[in-house]
């Protein structure tokens, strides 16, 4: 059974920081690509960051980049997202996807885990 469990949530104050882990199971973790994805009341789920089987390339949204850092251990099965200077847009529900593509397309969701940066 696939399993992928978020977690490093929290309530952060405006500029403050906050790791997020991925941790995956029941799966080849190291042949996925792995993506966050946010959604936030009322607005439609939003791609965040991503990144490739090997970790060898990642993708950040024009709206974290400089402030947010994908990253991987395919060693521990654990994806990662490190959040910095968080602001209060950055308010969500973040989850976690696993992407396997080759001549169809597999992929798996976390439950999420709720982000809320207020002061």
């Amino acid at each position: 059974q696939v399993q992928l469990v978020e977690s490093g949530g929290g309530l952060v104050q405006p500029g403050g920081s906050l790791r997020l882990s991925c941790a995956a199971s029941g799966l080849a973790f190291s042949t996925y690509d792995m993506t966050w994805y946010r959604q936030a009341p009322g607005k439609e789920r939003e791609l965040v960051a991503s990144i490739t089987s090997t970790g060898d390339n990642t993708y950040h949204a024009d709206s974290v980049k400089g402030r947010f850092t994908i990253s991987r251990d395919n060693a521990k099965n654990m994806l990662y997202l490190q959040m910095n200077s968080l602001k209060p847009e950055d308010t969500a529900v973040y989850r976690c996807n696993a992407k396997w593509v080759l001549v169809t397309t597999i992929q798996y969701w976390g439950q999420g885990t709720q982000v809320t940066v207020s002061s």
